[in-house]
């Protein structure tokens, strides 16, 4: 597991977090056009591409999580993808689930799929350059069943099993959404649940927490809520249930964003570093692994326009850098520009 565990430490190293971009050909295709981008394997390419290629990336980036075609494509050049994201100092992640569907004997929950062929595919993977990889459970807080904790928590300690043994470390992601009109209260009982159900499980399949990095949500009131939470209540529910839930074994915890602004999601993750550091330190890593409020920008910016290229990849940089800073209390204006 040596190998295993220093790249999930590569990963949440000091001042860097995962960018996910990851969107599914369908939802990519979506944005795109949305921006007033015609929907191609050429244009999701192009802005991937853009992406990755952005200065200074690695400093503060660790590593990109692409989906399936980005993960076959070659850039402009003819580099293949996984080889373009080596030579800039970057790992490789791949997103292995296929989406979800409907849970069973449940009031609308839904449980993720992707498991059937997993080793094979995940081997390929590895040959292909991956060194980690990602698996998404989707929980709304309200109306949950323990049904639908234990069975997302079941499959996605399968998941990280089979990843362990393929030689690639799993970013283990159980996400309670935004979405709906909960309080925080909710949000962190939920929360609290779903953690405990998932090393659980993951303890079950013989996981080693020493080889993952865990992508939770924050601990937030739902979008319905009137103002959004501040962000020193969110640092306080956070932390608490982490301390109570996460093993300290684990080496990062890098949050997802779910829908927030960069700015508020930034704001958020610097007051659960401080909240964590006041408490006597934090017995991980804590990072981030955003997407929307990473890329937002850029791909506004560019709307696919060669000549804006330099300005969206200017976006996403000032992105990561907050984020950056955020994550481990450096002041934004010490970055490289």
């Amino acid at each position: 597991m040596t190998a295993l565990t220093d790249t999930a430490n590569a990963l949440v190293s000091t001042g860097h977090g995962i960018l996910a971009a990851d969107e599914s050909v369908a939802t990519m295709s979506k944005r795109l056009e949305a921006a007033g981008i015609t929907a191609s394997e050429v244009a999701r390419r192009d802005y991937r591409a853009l992406l990755l290629t952005t200065p200074h990336l690695a400093d503060w980036i660790s590593g990109v999580i692409f989906c399936d075609e980005t993960l076959r494509q070659s850039l402009a050049d003819g580099t293949p993808v996984p080889e373009a994201a080596r030579a800039l100092g970057l790992q490789a992640g791949i997103k292995v689930d296929t989406g979800v569907a409907r849970l069973p004997f449940t009031d609308g929950e839904v449980i993720t799929h992707g498991l059937d062929g997993l080793d094979a595919r995940l081997a390929e993977y590895r040959a292909m350059g991956a060194t980690f990889a990602k698996w998404r459970g989707v929980l709304a807080p309200s109306g949950l069943s323990q049904r639908g904790v234990r069975t997302n928590a079941h499959v996605l300690a399968r998941y990280a099993a089979l990843c362990q043994e393929a030689g690639i470390v799993p970013i283990v992601e159980p996400e309670v959404l935004m979405d709906g009109d909960h309080g925080i209260a909710l949000c962190e009982a939920v929360t609290g649940n779903v953690l405990a159900a998932v090393f659980e499980e993951l303890d079950r399949m013989g996981v080693d927490p020493r080889a993952i990095v865990l992508k939770p949500n924050m601990v937030i009131a739902g979008t319905g809520q009137a103002g959004p939470t501040p962000p020193a209540e969110v640092a306080a529910r956070t932390v608490k249930v982490l301390r109570a839930k996460v093993p300290a074994a684990v080496p990062g915890i890098a949050f997802l964003s779910g829908g927030q602004s960069n700015e508020r999601a930034c704001a958020n993750l610097a007051a659960i570093n401080a909240q964590a550091a006041g408490d006597g330190g934090a017995e991980w890593r804590l990072t981030f692994s955003f997407g929307r409020a990473l890329v937002d920008d850029a791909l506004r910016t560019w709307h696919g326009d060669p000549a804006q290229e330099a300005a969206a990849q200017a976006a996403l940089a000032a992105n990561c850098a907050r984020a950056a800073a955020a994550s481990d209390a450096r002041p934004l204006e010490t970055l490289p520009a």
